[in-house]
């Protein structure tokens, strides 16, 4: 399903099924999760709180969250932000299948934590860019801290935040942040693993819709749809959500590689038609992106409902030309190069 904005029209199309057992098709105002966009959310209310003066940017992990990261006083809230801070990524490929072969499986935030950091760092903190969902769990953490909330209800303080201070101004009313939930609100549009290693011991095509979210918590766990995707964007980049310091922070970018940069939980992203801001994510059952022009004219945001681990070089080739298509009119690939970026800044 594709939203695509040019200008002041704004044009929907989807094509295939939402259920491979029933063969509805997909509509554009189905529910799916949007993975690593819930990114942006959360770097949102962390520069909220540093604009109200509960926190900075350039505090360490140790002020925080004393005691939970090994080398956590040299890590700052910036680093995890914008994945400079060196740590591993728990969602590696042993991760990837346990979700898969247990999907109700129920983890804390601080059960994530340590599966990341009892893997070696990539790099001293500041000294790379490596992109780790146990920055963002990490920063999930944080909030909870800055906002006093006791250990008891740590799970529940970023998703309450993000309706409070994003969800209910914007009137994103099909949007959520479940904790453990497994099921997505309806109309949802099912997600498919196909082709997956034999020694996973699961179907060839295997539904994969239905999991505990608290795997991905403050790194993926955000439910939207289209119009709803498409509204948080528009407002972030238009500076709706931000004051001007805070603006200025959250596009702030680090290079990741040759058309691709990241800021604060969002990225700029050079297409045929010029740069675009926004996001993607990835889980099991759904691929989306979300892409906005620095002036607000265009937009685009699509979502595909297959596993992106199983994608093949002709798919991420047509997902690229439909990317394309939706946000800047045209069918142009943005080669390789790029889309080996992009496959970087997913989960």
């Amino acid at each position: 399903m594709a939203l695509s904005r040019q200008g002041s029209r704004t044009t929907y199309a989807s094509a295939g099924v939402a259920n491979l057992a029933t063969h509805e098709p997909i509509r554009t105002a189905d529910h799916y999760r949007i993975g690593s966009d819930t990114k942006s959310f959360v770097a949102t209310v962390v520069l909220q709180l540093e604009a109200q003066g509960k926190l900075r940017l350039g505090d360490t992990v140790e002020r925080w969250l004393p005691g939970l990261v090994p080398n956590g006083s040299a890590i700052t809230l910036r680093m995890l932000l914008n994945h400079t801070s060196g740590l591993a990524d728990y969602t590696d490929e042993a991760f990837y299948r346990r979700i898969l072969t247990d999907p109700l499986h129920d983890y804390t935030p601080r059960q994530l934590v340590a599966l990341g950091t009892a893997q070696p760092p990539v790099c001293a903190p500041g000294a790379c860019w490596s992109y780790a969902n146990t920055n963002y769990i990490l920063l999930g953490l944080v909030i909870d801290a800055a906002e006093h909330l006791p250990p008891s209800a740590e799970r529940y303080g970023p998703p309450a935040e993000v309706a409070a201070r994003i969800l209910a101004p914007l009137g994103m009313r099909e949007t959520s942040f479940p904790v453990s939930d497994p099921q997505i609100p309806a109309p949802y549009t099912h997600g498919y693993s196909i082709g997956l290693p034999p020694e996973y011991g699961l179907p060839d095509v295997f539904d994969s819709t239905r999991s505990n979210p608290s795997w991905a918590w403050t790194a993926g766990a955000v439910i939207s749809t289209l119009d709803d995707t498409a509204r948080f964007y528009r407002a972030l980049f238009a500076g709706r959500l931000l004051p001007a310091a805070q603006q200025r922070e959250l596009l702030t970018m680090v290079p990741v590689q040759d058309g691709l940069d990241y800021g604060l939980g969002v990225f700029r992203l050079t297409t045929p038609c010029g740069d675009a801001l926004g996001h993607n994510g990835g889980t099991p059952p759904h691929l989306n992106i979300a892409l906005v022009s620095p002036d607000g004219s265009r937009q685009a945001v699509l979502m595909v409902n297959r596993d992106s681990n199983t994608f093949t070089d002709a798919i991420w080739n047509d997902w690229d030309a439909a990317t394309n298509a939706a946000f800047c009119g045209t069918t142009a690939t943005r080669g390789a190069a790029a889309r080996s970026a992009l496959a970087k800044v997913r989960g």
